[in-house]
């Protein structure tokens, strides 16, 4: 069953998530002796990784991974990389040898290759599955229901479980071309994280928790692994009594 926390507001939004993003890697560690966190770009999980680029403890051990990339270069203002980069992995002093960054510049379907290579290589050939699995994935949701570049009625959504990072030609949402994760990947993952705030996400947040339908790629998250935190404004109205 999805957890679900809401919050007076964005602030706290982004402490409650920091604060578990430090305990899922912290179990991680000890439960296997290294984390796999996923991150995304957008202006939701921004504050959240300010509070963890503060505590450069909480990121030891810790395999940095992206759940999606605009193809651009990695200086772009668009960069989910540049973002994550700025705000959190260069305080903390993360090492270049555990960043795994989607290289935008290379385009869709060389970027994707490459990536997924190189998931397949350090998290296992056995991957999306098993072993083989983030342990972590920090989400933020579109208004129209999207998580990390996978949008509503997109073909990506029908990837199967051998495809681990795809490439995207014709996103909505400017630019056009992206590189995701499958969301074979996203469901394998141990925990997932989605994150939102304002009112703009209230009606998306609502329907992700409605029936799954590829209509809204959030709610094609496996349930019982996803944390939703909130704060009131993306609250989904309380049912009437």
């Amino acid at each position: 069953m999805t957890r679900l926390t809401t919050c007076p507001d964005a602030e706290t939004v982004a402490q409650r998530a920091a604060a578990h993003v430090r305990m899922e890697l912290q179990r991680s560690r000890e439960q296997r002796g290294v984390a796999h966190l996923a991150l995304s770009g957008g202006s939701t999980p921004a504050r959240t990784y300010e509070l963890l680029g503060a505590s450069p403890e909480d990121l030891r051990e810790t395999e940095i991974w992206f759940a999606d990339e605009r193809c651009v270069p990695p200086d772009d203002h668009e960069s989910n990389y540049r973002l994550a980069r700025e705000l959190m992995l260069e305080p903390a002093r993360v090492p270049a040898a555990r960043i795994h960054r989607m290289r935008g510049e290379l385009g869709p379907r060389d970027g994707a290759s490459c990536y997924a290579q190189e998931f397949a290589v350090r998290l296992g050939p056995g991957a999306p599955g098993g072993d083989a699995a983030l342990d972590l994935v920090i989400l933020g949701i579109g208004p129209d229901g999207h998580i990390a570049s996978l949008f509503p009625g997109a073909a990506a959504l029908a990837a199967d479980e051998q495809e681990l990072c795809l490439g995207v030609e014709d996103s909505p949402k400017p630019p056009p071309q992206r590189i995701t994760l499958s969301l074979p990947v996203l469901r394998a993952a141990r925990g997932c994280l989605l994150l939102a705030t304002g009112a703009s996400k209230a009606d998306a947040v609502s329907a992700m928790l409605g029936e799954p339908t590829r209509h809204v790629p959030a709610s094609l998250l496996r349930r019982e692994r996803l944390t939703v935190v909130l704060d009131d404004a993306a609250a989904p109205p309380a049912p009437l009594r």
